[in-house]
């Protein structure tokens, strides 16, 4: 009987353990807007990886999870999901519809549409990122002083995977 309950007990703490290791590294998000269109649709399930930033910066494409400034109807801080565009020490130029980062116009076959509304010219400091959402009509991202810029320190995690729907579990690109 003791030699049961001892079983018992060794299991319950190892899934604990085990249970707790996976929270510190990986986490569930919910899509809730139609920024990240038609790379992440509302009502996707993701797994973001925490593991990748600790280990070194953010870069160019990661799409990421961060903390922004700005708040739920409870007075939470938001959660937003964008692309990673430029990273410190980029020369960023919006203009003309087209992004240019450091002289290059770059070829975003993942957005909606073939125009990005803007006039931005900017050196990305350190410490930041300029992320943007997939749908540049309909979406609230760096190009906004409401978001601004990233501090790298907000961002929980690049996305790793679809959970949901089944139809489209796999890497996000």
């Amino acid at each position: 009987m003791m030699k049961e309950i001892f079983e018992w007990i060794k299991t319950i703490a190892i899934s604990i353990v085990i249970a707790f290791i996976i929270t510190m590294f990986v986490r569930p998000t919910l899509v809730k807007g139609h920024s990240m269109y038609p790379t992440l649709e509302p009502n996707n399930y993701l797994i973001i990886n925490k593991i990748p930033y600790m280990l070194h910066k953010p870069e160019r494409g990661d799409i990421v999870v961060f903390k922004s400034s700005l708040e739920t109807d409870n007075g939470k801080k938001k959660d937003l999901i964008k692309r990673v565009i430029a990273v410190e020490g980029d020369k960023l130029v919006i203009k003309d519809g087209k992004v240019y980062v450091n002289g290059k116009e770059l070829k975003e076959d993942y957005i909606n549409g073939n125009y990005t509304s803007g006039d931005i010219d900017i050196t990305i400091p350190k410490g930041k990122v300029f992320v943007m959402g997939d749908n540049r009509g309909n979406s609230l991202d760096s190009r906004d002083e409401r978001v601004g810029l990233v501090d790298i320190d907000t961002i929980r995690g690049k996305v790793l995977v679809r959970l949901f729907p089944f139809s489209e579990i796999g890497k996000v690109n």
